[in-house]
């Protein structure tokens, strides 16, 4: 990524950006902003900034629903396990008041606020916009490479146990990567229960349209030549 600085060499910036981000309003304003950008299917997190930094991004309606749903928990718990130094920002508060996007108790909310901040130890930043959150995540990057930091790199390991191995069998399936793998196994159960199930079945699983599902039925049911 190349960021602009004014009365400076500029400085070569990376961030990967995970690939369902690629049509959002920051990856537009990274682009903007000079960016060097790559587009990856992350296991976990939005943006890397750094090889120990990891930034999930949720904007106001979405982070109140993953409260509601425990997407957020589990979320929280890959960050950790993944990254050294994760980070959560929560994008359009100032467009959207977090305590009326749901009806949601606000003491939930604080709740999770409070998990965030001490449980997990994140940094809980927010932001005004998607321009917003890009000139966050630059000036993560920058700090980064002035500490010589790695860049941010994806790194894959062998699946160990059981559960690794059956979402590493899922997500090598067309257009799913290991979230969704996660989310298949979490609606059907099994591994044999995704490979019978129908096209309408798995466009249940959210992510899922007509589209992915004949693509993903066509892999298992077509004859090997």
């Amino acid at each position: 990524m190349v960021a602009r600085k004014k009365g400076a060499v500029e400085q070569k910036l990376k961030v990967i950006a995970d690939v369902r981000e690629k049509y959002s309003g920051v990856v537009t304003a990274l682009y903007d902003e000079g960016a060097l950008i790559e587009l990856k299917a992350l296991p976990t997190g939005d943006f890397l900034c750094s090889s120990r930094v990891a930034v999930e991004v949720k904007r106001a309606p979405d982070f109140v629903g993953s409260i509601i749903d425990g997407r957020l928990l589990r979320q929280l718990k890959e960050l950790r396990e993944s990254f050294e130094r994760p980070v959560i920002i929560i994008e359009g508060v100032g467009e959207q008041d977090l305590y009326s996007v749901r009806n949601v108790h606000p003491n939930a909310i604080r709740g999770m606020l409070a998990t965030i901040a001490v449980s997990y130890g994140m940094p809980l930043l927010y932001s005004k916009n998607p321009k917003d959150t890009a000139g966050i995540l630059i000036a993560i990057a920058r700090r980064e490479k002035e500490n010589n930091v790695p860049e941010p790199a994806l790194h894959t390991k062998k699946p160990e146990t059981l559960a690794e191995k059956q979402e590493y069998v899922i997500a090598s399936l067309p257009g799913v990567e290991v979230k969704l793998a996660r989310a298949l196994l979490g609606k059907f159960g099994s591994v044999s229960e995704i490979m019978n199930a129908t096209e309408e079945q798995l466009q249940k699983v959210e992510l899922i349209g007509p589209k992915k599902a004949a693509e993903i039925k066509k892999v298992i049911d077509s004859e090997y030549r």
